[in-house]
């Protein structure tokens, strides 16, 4: 068994509906009925982590933010099989999805699955394939291989207005002549929302991005950032499970980019729905992302949490995409690492077993934070180099230095600056700690 998780167990009680529908559970798109627990007409089991922050109701209590006409009967705790944990708390599923334009492979066979109510980042360079993972969860493409679930429920042929999904592109497509409340209305008013409702969650919603004094301006009459959140709030007014956001921060300056990747943070962390963002920004997607996905020529090169993709990047394109990197050639020899050029040992893990490029050789990576600069002299043991050039770069202080036993300079960043010792052209030894470090299959070069 999986363990326990929370439902909320709701059932119709409003309006006429034909005995044939009425002979049915209803199903949310996530699970019809939780094991253990039996179905019977009108009732339905909601995932707990599917509501809204701030919008879980008590037992008794009108559900008035999911299906109009239900009622909470109670929230109850569910033992689940493992497939059964898996199909509820994610929001999206991929197995072995793949997408072909033509002849060209655009996305690799991949494995995918996004959590309910993570902000999750898909992270790579132009044509690695992130906006065309976007476009098959949205509906905008169709996969040629493998299965699309949302919230449980395959959308291979679901066309994109049937998907519980929003998408935010990074041209906003707001209607010039509509007002901001016009423009987050517009959802409601094609899904024949009554007015009452669609103003209070029209409200609701310009609330939440901050912009409720600006319901009667145009978009003319607004800045970028004003424009974007109008976006997101029309985005989110039809409560999709899912919004997809296409590097919409793309077109505003550095200041505004970095102030509304806070607030779009803040925004999903109030809400709990699941984010799905695309970005070639790294920066963006640390400063935002509960877990990134790499991507790159159409593959997943590493998927974890911000600092497990920077501390431990599992190949050298996500070691260089993520941050800055310094890297070794190396070998290992009677279980030390030395390099390749004149043996000097070096410290790092000592994995023997470490599959080797074929080389034979491997590559060490170490951040330019985590080296140390001490002054050396001819003859020193250890890694050597010589100070090409110190650089002030706020924050920190760069060095950068040459060692004859690797190929490419070391890069060194420090904090505080570097001692009296230390200038251009002088001799300086590079340490580290083990912990610091990585070992990648495969040569430096």
């Amino acid at each position: 068994m999986a363990g326990a998780s929370r439902y909320c167990v709701a059932e119709h009680t409003g309006g006429d509906r034909s005995s044939r529908e009425r002979s049915k559970p209803r199903n949310t798109g996530v699970l019809v009925a939780a094991r253990g627990v039996a179905p019977r007409p009108r009732r339905h089991f909601v995932p707990w982590r599917a509501w809204p922050l701030g919008r879980r109701r008590r037992e008794g209590v009108r559900w008035a933010d999911g299906l109009q006409g239900h009622t909470t009967l109670a929230v109850i705790e569910v033992n689940l099989d493992a497939a059964d944990t898996a199909q509820a708390t994610s929001a999206i599923q991929f197995t072995g999805v793949s997408k072909r334009y033509g002849s060209q492979l655009a996305l690799c066979p991949i494995d995918l699955e996004i959590r309910d109510g993570e902000f999750f980042c898909l992270l790579g360079p132009s044509g690695c394939g992130k906006s065309t993972t976007l476009s098959l969860i949205g509906g905008f493409a169709a996969p040629s291989s493998g299965e699309v679930r949302i919230r449980g429920e395959l959308v291979n042929q679901t066309p994109p207005h049937r998907r519980k999904v929003n998408t935010v592109f990074q041209s906003y497509a707001l209607f010039p002549h509509m007002s901001v409340s016009g423009n987050v209305a517009f959802g409601l008013r094609m899904a024949k929302v009554p007015r009452g409702e669609s103003e209070t969650r029209v409200a609701e919603a310009l609330r939440m991005v901050a912009l409720d004094s600006y319901a009667d301006r145009y978009p003319g009459q607004l800045s970028g950032g004003q424009q974007q959140r109008v976006a997101v709030a029309r985005a989110l007014v039809n409560r999709p499970a899912v919004l997809l956001l296409d590097e919409p921060l793309g077109a505003l300056d550095l200041q505004l980019r970095k102030r509304l990747q806070v607030e779009l943070s803040q925004i999903q962390r109030e809400l709990g729905t699941t984010f799905v963002f695309v970005t070639h920004d790294q920066g963006e997607a640390m400063t935002m992302a509960d877990r990134i996905a790499v991507m790159n020529e159409g593959r997943i090169e590493q998927i974890g949490t911000p600092e497990e993709i920077y501390r431990r990047p599992t190949s050298r394109f996500v070691a260089e995409f993520i941050g800055e990197s310094n890297f070794a050639e190396v070998e290992l020899v009677n279980g030390d690492v030395v390099t390749v050029r004149d043996r000097i040992p070096l410290a790092a893990p000592r994995q023997a077993d470490l599959e080797r490029g074929e080389s034979g050789t491997v590559t060490l990576m170490v951040r330019p934070e985590s080296v140390r600069l001490t002054p050396a002299s001819e003859g020193d043991p250890g890694l050597v180099g010589t100070v090409i050039k110190l650089s002030f770069l706020g924050s920190v202080t760069r060095a950068s230095v040459r060692c004859p036993a690797v190929d490419e300079a070391f890069i060194v960043d420090a904090p505080s600056g570097f001692g009296q010792g230390i200038r251009e052209n002088s001799l300086v030894q590079l340490q580290w700690d083990v912990k610091d470090t990585v070992l990648l299959d495969g040569p430096a070069g």
